[in-house]
């Protein structure tokens, strides 16, 4: 009876099923090596996209289409400053997601 009890506890405390789908998706953007390499650097100072292409050895066009994968995901967020526009990471939560994630790893 007990562990019927425990079982309806957890059944009513998980998320609903769109959360965890958004929960997947946003895992699954984080799982690629050159996002993953984009956000890094981003975590160290806001670029544009020819600085960020200079960093990581790719082309401007590659770069642009995985930073449109990351703004969709709102992972990274794009200022305009004059002629230029810069990409940042989002919030303070992307940051403690992606230094949790590294500390993680490193241990």
């Amino acid at each position: 009876m007990q562990s019927e009890n425990l079982i309806e506890k957890i059944r009513y405390q998980m998320p609903a099923e769109n959360i965890l789908f958004a929960l997947s998706d946003f895992f699954k953007v984080m799982g690629d090596p050159t996002r993953i390499n984009i956000l890094w650097v981003l975590e160290k100072e806001p670029l544009c996209v020819s600085e960020l292409a200079e960093v990581l050895n790719m082309t401007n066009s590659a770069v642009s289409h995985q930073l449109k994968i990351l703004r969709v995901a709102k992972l990274v967020r794009s200022l305009k400053k004059g002629k230029n526009v810069y990409y940042e990471l989002n919030d303070e939560h992307v940051q403690i997601i992606w230094e949790k994630a590294l500390e993680h790893i490193c241990e």
